[in-house]
């Protein structure tokens, strides 16, 4: 008995099987998109076949790990505090509810938990496209307090997701402002243009803007909306139907360099 484990893990959309000693040490994985086993200990090759035969059908490759890519050394290399990947949507938030709850006895809902509830929404719609070659990062800081709610990346560009809770309210969008029910009109796409802006100079490519509409009884747009997508938590997942624009290089590239922080102070 070779008393090696496999774990099943899912990392950055990829499935893999990890091999590892008792003690935890990792000496495999096996990644079942390439169907490649990539061994850490070469004389533990026969072992490791051993190991992942019941977890393993068809043919597979055997070697050495691949040389890391310019995008994943980058990745290595960022200190753990400022690496915004792990990012859940609404981080920002999260924190400032965890921080401050506010009073229990408030007559009305506190505004911070609606716009929460939209950026999560948005966010879990965003996140299911990981699997097709995108990544998003959430909470992205800009200097002066704003924030870029939802940065995508991916195979049709880069988007700037800007998030607005609207349940069961009609939404009149009239480029700049945006009515949200019987509420006064708000120049809101100038501010969401002006974030796009601020990412598409912090990453020297273009970064189109996205309104992102969370449960509208209606949205009416009365003329045309210069730049900005205006779409639903429902339908903003066509975003990922988008492709022809960035290489799969070019957008592990990209992730690499927006989920630096410290790339983000500058702007």
């Amino acid at each position: 008995m070779s008393g090696l484990r496999v774990i099943p893990t899912r990392r950055h959309g990829r499935d893999r099987l990890y091999v590892c000693l008792p003690d935890g040490t990792n000496v495999a994985w096996y990644d079942r998109d390439t169907a490649r086993v990539n061994l850490l200990s070469e004389d533990r090759g026969e072992d490791v076949l051993a190991a992942l035969r019941p977890f393993v059908t068809g043919p597979v490759t055997i070697g050495p790990p691949p040389v890391p890519t310019p995008a994943e050394l980058a990745r290595l290399s960022l200190h753990p505090d400022d690496d915004l990947a792990p990012n859940r949507p609404g981080e920002a938030l999260l924190v400032a509810l965890d921080r401050d709850p506010g009073p229990g006895h408030r007559l009305r809902p506190d505004p911070r938990r609606r716009a929460l509830e939209a950026e999560q929404a948005v966010g879990e719609a965003l996140d299911a496209l990981d699997g097709a070659g995108w990544h998003t990062l959430h909470s992205v800081p800009l200097p002066g307090g704003h924030r870029v709610h939802h940065l995508l990346i991916g195979p049709g560009g880069l988007f700037a997701v800007h998030t607005l809770y609207a349940r069961r309210q009609r939404v009149v969008v009239a480029d700049p402002m945006v009515a949200l029910g019987r509420r006064e009109p708000v120049p809101l796409l100038r501010r969401v243009r002006a974030d796009a802006s601020r990412a598409t100079y912090a990453l020297t490519a273009e970064v189109r803007p996205v309104l992102a509409l969370v449960g509208p009884a209606r949205v009416s747009l009365p003329g045309p909306v210069r730049e900005v997508r205006v779409l639903t938590d429902a339908t903003v997942a066509t975003l990922g139907g988008l492709g022809g624009v960035l290489k799969p290089a070019d957008v592990e590239a990209l992730h690499a360099m927006a989920r630096d922080r410290q790339l983000w102070n500058r702007v």
